[in-house]
């Protein structure tokens, strides 16, 4: 691991464990894209660049040099309009309304550890020897416009992270239009673009899919990176799979609007940009002032989509998620939501708690409905204040009740909501997103409040905060129900409207921050529908996020198939519901659905005290399971087997670092007549070892169990699953 300057050839080496990222400086300081791809020797590395001269549509900058066109040369952060006609990476627009800039090298520094982003998540290092960083600073002469590009390396993580800071350094202000977080331009376009993208209830399927000439593109324009779309994707070699072939990976750690693209010119080249969504946005630079965009984490892997995820999973689990519950188990949870909705009262409560209590469950999670006077989803948000009808003692009366039972005790907001049938909304109707003298559209009989006011930001800090010291608290799932229209704000200028959008994020990181620091013995999981906000920048303030409202076992499948590609199992919320199920009124048995969702932060949501005798057993089973492979869960290395996208069958194996055991699911959703024998054969495991599967007793060579396989038992009926544990004698 490691940045090496090359003063002679001007040229940065930036290494990771197996991978290496080479940016040379042109003539004129331009810095060039030259590598990105496996691990080179720190040799002079030269002739990685090829200059060319084309014909007179693609225009030379330099008279002297009719080899240099950036329409063909590949760059670090193009600009548009100086002989570059692909999508630049940033655009600015000056006083005389132009926006032609061109940045050239000034300096740069190479760190120790990785600094930190002002008031945007971020990956990070605990020590400075565990990385290393590159800043490379540009300057627009004409305009004194500053542009960072800083890059950071990890000793442990096959990953480089990207982002950037622009200073206005000259004498009049900037309009920037456009601020990306990273470009990279590849020699070709033999790629297949993987994204993921779905809508609420069907969150991140994977659609995979060649290249072809001109914009392949994923974007939210919903300020919120979306049920829709996931701000990741991926660049693979036509052969790659889960094992084999290269996969580059591109994922922002940014919550609001996003854009993600793969641009192929007329030369099959290919540049992938990524970043803040341009549409709707304008950032002005007074003199003096800065910009920092989000950044972006790009993963090389040539072991395929498998390599990539795990890189992924090991990066975000460690060095995005923060705070006490990184590295603690997660405790195995009930939520009242499906069981009792809004009607409930502090005896129904306890009653749940109760029975969970008796099976073994650890947290119990109030929802919706315990504040304001909120019978429906039509009032109260934003009104935190306990609802003494049906809690006449209030939370800290009941959290004690559930405390007694040996049971923690948690809670759900939807902090950043409001409601027009509100105490907060008739009080301060001007605190939501809105455009004076237009309608004030409604999602959910409910409003957004605006969070780049400073006021609405300390109200919620102040009044969240309020409720969690008024009860022993230790778990908040912190929901978000609708997306953003009307987007503006009636403290910012006209000409700043459109950054409303952005500095609503920076507001909610703020708040967040703030409340979470305060809180660091509460585990807080995200929400937003679900998976509607699934993405890294949530998970720097929350280590887990509720997967998706849609709880179908078979659903699952694909929703949790497909978030395993860049994000770790233990920031997957999994619960089992009742049956018929509520979204699907699918019926699958009660093991189905308890081994779909031990492949993730394991609870119920359902009402323990309706249940059978038999399927009270089951459960106390389920959670004893549970407990005893949670750790494989939550800190293992995830391996892919079989795709939901792909078959009528599921699996997937999760191992101890080690080696040392390993769970492993199966899940086949349809019966066959007279289907034929079938064996599964496993990954991860140490193939000189032996393993004896706990279900079983029998023992298998390592290599036996990942080349030869095991039979899979003969299930009957529809959506029928088995599970094998194994450890290592």
């Amino acid at each position: 691991m490691g940045i090496h300057y090359n003063a002679k050839h001007r040229l940065f080496h930036l290494q990771g464990p197996n991978t290496s990222y080479i940016i040379q400086l042109n003539n004129n300081g331009v810095p060039m894209h030259a590598y990105w791809g496996r691990k080179l020797s720190d040799y002079p590395l030269e002739g990685m660049l090829t200059f060319l001269e084309r014909c007179s549509f693609s225009p030379n900058p330099y008279p002297e040099d009719r080899t240099i066109s950036f329409d063909t040369l590949p760059q670090e952060y193009p600009a548009f309009g100086t002989s570059d006609f692909r999508h630049p990476a940033y655009q600015v627009q000056l006083e005389d309304g132009s926006t032609i800039t061109e940045l050239a090298y000034v300096t740069h520094r190479i760190l120790d550890g990785k600094p930190k982003l002002e008031g945007l998540p971020s990956t990070y290092v605990e020590k400075d020897e565990e990385g290393q960083s590159l800043e490379l600073e540009l300057e627009d002469g004409k305009t004194g416009l500053r542009v960072i590009l800083t890059y950071s390396v990890f000793a442990e993580h096959d990953a480089i992270v990207r982002s950037v800071k622009l200073v206005n350094k000259g004498s009049s202000t900037l309009r920037l239009l456009r601020a990306l977080s990273g470009s990279v331009d590849f020699r070709h376009d033999r790629f297949h673009f993987i994204q993921l993208s779905g809508a609420w209830t069907r969150e991140r399927d994977i659609h995979r899919r060649q290249l072809y000439p001109g914009i392949q593109s994923v974007e939210s324009r919903r300020g919120s990176s979306s049920h829709q779309q996931n701000p990741f994707i991926a660049l693979v070699s036509p052969n790659a799979d889960e094992d084999h072939g290269e996969a580059y990976g591109f994922s922002l750690v940014y919550s609001g609007s996003f854009i993600a693209q793969a641009e192929v010119d007329q030369f099959h080249t290919t540049r992938v940009t990524m970043g803040i969504n341009p549409f709707d946005f304008e950032w002005r630079l007074e003199v003096g002032e800065e910009f920092q965009t989000p950044e972006m984490v790009m993963v090389y892997s040539a072991d395929g989509l498998g390599g990539m995820s795990r890189i992924y999973h090991r990066l975000y689990r460690t060095r995005l998620c923060r705070g006490v519950f990184r590295d603690q188990p997660r405790p195995v949870l009930v939520n009242n939501w499906e069981a009792t909705y809004f009607q409930f009262n502090a005896e129904k409560i306890e009653s749940i708690a109760r029975v969970g209590q008796e099976l073994g469950i650890e947290l119990f999670v109030l929802d919706d409905g315990w504040f304001g006077r909120r019978d429906n989803d039509d009032s109260s948000l934003g009104d935190w204040t306990v609802d003494y009808r049906k809690l006449p003692n209030g939370l800290a009366d009941l959290a004690t009740r559930v405390n007694k039972l040996d049971m923690q005790f948690g809670l759900w907001f939807e902090p950043e909501m409001i409601s027009p049938d509100s105490d907060l909304y008739r009080a301060n109707p001007d605190w939501c997103l809105h455009v004076s003298e237009r309608r004030k559209t409604e999602g959910r009989k409910q409003l957004v409040l605006d969070l780049s006011r400073e006021d609405v930001c300390d109200y919620l800090i102040e009044s969240v905060s309020s409720v969690l010291r008024s009860a022993p608290i230790t778990y908040v799932k912190w929901d978000m129900n609708r997306n953003m229209t009307e987007i503006g704000s009636a403290l910012l200028a006209p000409e700043r409207q459109r950054e409303t959008a952005h500095r609503y994020m920076l507001g909610l990181y703020r708040v967040m921050e703030a409340i979470t620091s305060e809180f660091p013995h509460i585990l807080f999981e995200s929400c937003s529908g679900g998976g509607g906000r699934f993405d890294p920048g949530m998970l720097f303030y929350m280590p887990q996020t509720w997967t998706s409202d849609n709880t179908d076992a078979v659903s699952r499948l694909r929703i949790q198939y497909g978030t395993s590609l860049v994000y770790p199992i233990s920031t997957m919320g999994a619960h089992v519901s009742a049956v018929p199920n509520h979204q699907l009124h699918r019926i699958t048995s009660l093991q189905t659905r308890g081994n779909v969702a031990m492949s993730g932060n394991f609870g119920y949501e359902l009402d323990l005290t309706e249940m059978a005798d038999d399927e009270k057993r089951e459960v106390k089973r389920q959670v004893e399971q549970y407990k005893e492979i949670r750790h494989l869960v939550q800190f293992g290395d995830f391996y892919r087997i079989r795709s939901p996208f792909e078959g009528n069958d599921t699996a997937w194996i999760m191992v101890a670092e080690d080696g040392s055991e390993a769970f492993a699911v199966y899940v086949r959703v349809l019966a066959e007549p007279n289907a034929p024998l079938d064996w599964i054969r496993f990954k991860g495991l140490d193939a000189n070892a032996k393993y004896r599967v706990e279900e079983q007793g029998s023992v298998y060579g390592g290599d036996q169990l990942m080349y030869s396989g095991l039979p899979i038992p003969q299930l009957n009926g529809d959506y029928q699953s088995y599970v094998w544990r194994f450890v290592r004698i």
